[in-house]
């Protein structure tokens, strides 16, 4: 059984037992959340699409940690013209494990 679910604002296939990288998620270590914006349940040969989204399916999750991601530079430069920009960025993520995907 998998899902399709929309966490922040992103769409991911999950299925149950599943540790998947999100966005920063609000909430503490340890702490459960729920999703239920589902858009597609498959369960074997039995497929449910939402129009837009499934109504009464969830998707619970355990927030597992909060870290960054690797360093992206960011590097600006005009040639000729002795401008040079040079900035890092870390995005911030949650790893979270799925726990159960209820229909």
């Amino acid at each position: 059984m998998y899902a399709i679910v929309n966490i922040a604002g992103q769409q991911f296939k999950v299925a149950k037992d599943q540790q998947i990288f999100v966005h920063r998620l609000q909430g503490e270590e340890g702490a459960s959340v729920e999703f239920d914006q589902v858009l597609l349940a498959v369960d074997g040969s039995n497929i449910k699409v939402g129009v837009p989204s499934l109504v009464g399916a969830k998707v619970s999750a355990t927030i597992l940690t909060h870290l960054k991601g690797d360093k992206v530079i960011v590097f600006k430069k005009k040639r000729r013209k002795g401008y040079k920009k040079k900035n890092g960025h870390r995005q911030q993520f949650t790893k979270i494990a799925i726990t159960s995907i209820s229909l």
